[in-house]
C-alpha cells in the first residue's frame, strides 16, 4: 500500500546548528552533561540562541501566514568530534546529542510532528550518520521509504491537488565550496543545471526548488522556467567561527551567517523567502 502523501503549503529549513560545539547553538539553560557536571551557553551561544527562538517565534508564523507547515532540519545537527578540533563541549556524544534534542524538541511540536531529518557531513556525525539517525528517530521525525529516520535526501510534493500542480523540491546537506568569494554562486547554479539535466536524461519532473545546506553562508540563483522559475539555494548555518573558518579563504574574513528559508507552494504561487542574520566585525582597538 502506497504511502499516504503529507500535504502542507509550507516548507521551513534549517541546517548546521552543530549542537556539542562551544560555537554551536545550545539552550539557555544548563545541561546535564554524563558525568553529572554541567555545561552553561557563553554570552554568543545566549545570543545566538535569541536569534533561533525569533526565527521560530516570530518570522516563521509571519512567512507563512499563521497556516501549518513542515520542517526539514538539513544536516549537521550535531558538531561530533572531528578534524582534531578542541571546541566540542564534551567528546561524549550523549552529551552532544541531549543538546541538539533540546534546540529541536520545540520544533517539532510547533510543527506538529511533520518534521523531517536529511543526513549531513559524517565528520559530524559518525559513519552513515549514526549519531544524526538516533537523534531523528528519538524526535520522531518522519522515515523514508527504507525506515530511516535521517534520510539521505528529501524529495517534497508542496502544495494542494495533483503533483504537477505541486512544487517539487529536492534537499541534500552537501554541496561544493570555493575558496573564492567571486565563485561563490558556482556551484550553488551548478547544482540547479545538474538537477535539470540529470531529469531530462532520463525523462523525470526537474526540481522547481534545490534547497543544500552545509556551506554555513546563503545564496540563491535562479532560472525562468516554463512554470515560473526554477530555485538553487543554499542555506546559512547556526555556528559561529571556529578556529578552522580563520583558515579558509572567503570566510576567514567574512562573519558568520544564521538564519533559515521558507518554501511555499499556494494556489497560484511558488516562492521562497528568506531568513539571515549576521554579526558585527570586531571594533577596531
Amino acid at each position: 500500500m502506497a504511502k499516504k502523501r503529507l500535504i502542507v503549503n509550507n516548507l521551513i529549513f534549517v541546517a548546521d546548528q552543530h549542537c556539542g560545539c562551544r560555537l554551536g547553538l545550545c539552550p539557555p539553560k544548563p545541561t546535564k552533561l554524563d558525568d553529572g557536571g554541567t555545561y552553561r551557553p557563553s554570552p554568543f551561544q545566549r545570543k545566538l540562541w535569541r536569534l533561533w527562538r525569533e526565527f521560530w517565534d516570530e518570522w516563521v508564523p509571519k512567512v507563512c501566514r499563521g497556516d501549518p507547515y513542515a520542517v526539514c532540519q538539513l544536516g549537521d545537527a550535531v558538531d561530533g568530534v572531528h578534524h582534531g578540533s578542541v571546541t566540542q563541549v564534551s567528546h561524549n556524544l550523549v552529551d552532544q546529542k541531549r543538546i541538539a534534542k533540546k534546540c529541536l524538541e520545540p520544533v517539532v511540536a510547533a510543527c506538529e510532528g511533520r518534521f523531517y531529518m536529511v543526513r549531513g557531513t559524517e565528520a559530524h556525525v559518525g559513519p552513515s550518520a549514526q549519531l544524526e539517525e538516533e537523534l531523528a528517530e528519538s524526535l520522531g521525525a518522519i522515515p523514508d521509504a527504507e525506515g530511516r529516520y535521517a534520510r539521505y535526501e528529501l524529495w517534497k510534493l508542496l502544495g494542494p491537488g495533483r503533483p504537477k500542480d505541486c512544487a517539487l523540491v529536492h534537499a541534500m546537506h552537501h554541496i561544493g565550496t570555493t575558496g573564492s568569494s567571486h565563485y561563490e554562486s558556482t556551484a550553488v547554479h551548478k547544482e540547479l543545471v545538474e538537477a535539470f539535466q540529470e531529469s531530462g536524461r532520463w525523462g523525470n519532473r526537474a526540481p522547481d526548488f534545490v534547497v543544500r545546506a552545509h556551506r554555513h553562508r546563503y545564496l540563491h540563483t535562479e532560472i525562468a522556467t516554463e512554470g515560473g522559475r526554477a530555485v538553487s539555494i543554499v542555506l546559512p548555518g547556526w555556528q559561529g567561527k571556529t578556529p578552522f573558518t580563520y583558515r579558509i579563504p572567503g570566510a576567514r574574513q567574512s562573519m558568520p551567517q544564521f538564519g533559515g528559508i521558507m518554501v511555499r507552494c499556494g494556489d497560484e504561487e511558488r516562492y521562497m523567502r528568506q531568513r539571515v542574520w549576521s554579526l558585527q566585525r570586531p571594533r577596531a582597538e
